[in-house]
């Protein structure tokens, strides 16, 4: 799609298909285009089968009411920060009184809707002219055009004086795929560490798995995390220098240390294990969760923490361990077959064998559900079977 394809979109025609098109059912595009190109242009049609589609996949990001109104492009949707990272880091900005933010590489506009929407002044900045076209849709279609500026621009050539904050999200993917080398990303990550430390606060947006020792010292380091999948990290200036943190979304629960604690003990397994949320593990603070649940690692190379005593926590799943045994395939099918297991949930770190490998040799059968974890303790194989912790007669994990 070009930027003139896009703006027939816009125009009252190109409004009436997208409307039509709101709920269709993609198994029958076919039949559409052929329907709809009897009383519109073929290239128009196209068009808005085109976002209609990508709506469709915007809708697991953003709310079903902002993605059916929005407007993407292929690589808008596959690069947009999803909506409840975009809201919580927005709230942030606000939080620290910035006003005016400067949303370098801002793509179609999601963050710069997320920051809008909670009272800041932005400045979305992108080169590419379609990219700039459909954020300044985005922004008048969700009622934030008085909020949201979009300048069409390389990020280099704004000045970004007299503003309270950046947030840069570099492109990390080039025409041949994902880009891991930092310097190739576009812009470069020390010219967008340099603009972040130009002004009072700033966000850059990174890889999750950037490894500790990049971190700059005077920049705070977050991951985040969105129902139990790791999202992102960023990194923060003007609020904790050598800060890491750990974002747990939806609900908002969050770790922070000074630095990476010390590594938690290492004991045998016990009644309980915490299997940590990734956010927690990338951000290196399994310790605290290990101190709040009074209990060590299985091992000092796995992030699991086990414990004797049940002790709830918004950082990890807990789950009842029933056996801990060395890893016998043989024993295991025989013990899952005893049980009547047939429904069974196979969770694995620092161990060879693939969850479906196992279920397809221990080809479990029966009534009952359990959950085997592979791993190691005390650096040997090791098989842990129980089930999801019961807090008080309710299921937690």
């Amino acid at each position: 799609m070009n930027p003139e394809e896009f703006d027939a979109l816009l125009t009252g025609e190109g409004q009436e298909l997208l409307r039509e098109l709101r709920d269709h059912d993609p198994a029958d595009e076919l039949a559409a285009a052929t329907r709809l190109r009897r009383a519109h242009p073929p290239e128009l049609v196209s068009a808005a089968l085109g976002q209609s589609r990508l709506r469709q996949r915007a809708a697991a990001k953003f709310a079903a009411e902002d993605a059916a109104r929005m407007y993407f492009t292929p690589n808008g949707v596959e690069q947009a920060t999803r909506a409840a990272v975009a809201a919580h880091r927005a709230e942030r900005f606000r939080a620290l009184g910035v006003r005016r933010l400067a949303d370098l590489c801002g793509g179609v506009g999601g963050d710069a809707v997320a920051l809008a929407r909670a009272g800041i002044e932005v400045l979305a900045v992108d080169r590419d002219p379609l990219t700039c076209a459909v954020a300044r849709a985005n922004a008048r279609a969700l009622g934030l055009a008085d909020r949201i500026e979009v300048r069409c621009a390389d990020v280099a050539d704004v000045d970004t004086a007299g503003y309270d904050a950046v947030f840069v999200d570099p492109a990390r993917r080039s025409g041949r795929g994902r880009t891991f080398d930092p310097e190739a990303y576009s812009p470069p990550l020390s010219w967008a560490l340099d603009a972040a430390r130009a002004v009072p606060y700033a966000a850059v947006k990174v890889a999750p798995g950037v490894p500790h020792e990049a971190v700059p010292g005077d920049a705070e380091a977050e991951w985040v995390s969105d129902r139990g999948e790791v999202k992102e990290a960023a990194l923060w200036f003007g609020t904790g220098p050598g800060t890491v943190r750990a974002t747990l979304l939806p609900g908002g629960a969050g770790l922070a240390a000074p630095g990476p604690p010390p590594a938690p003990r290492v004991r045998p397994v016990g009644r309980y294990l915490y299997e940590p949320d990734g956010a927690v593990i990338r951000a290196h603070l399994v310790a605290l969760v290990a101190e709040e649940v009074g209990g060590g690692l299985i091992d000092p190379t796995i992030a699991y923490v086990t414990g004797d005593v049940p002790h709830p926590t918004p950082y990890a799943a807990a789950y009842e361990i029933r056996d801990a045994l060395p890893f016998n395939l043989k024993r295991l099918k025989a013990l899952l077959r005893e049980r009547g297991v047939g429904r069974l949930t196979v969770k694995k770190r620092g161990f060879a064998m693939e969850p479906e490998e196992l279920r397809r040799r221990v080809r479990p059968q029966g009534p009952h559900e359990a959950t085997v974890f592979l791993t190691r303790t005390a650096g040997a194989p090791a098989m842990l079977v129980g089930g999801p912790a019961a807090w008080d007669g309710r299921i937690r994990a």
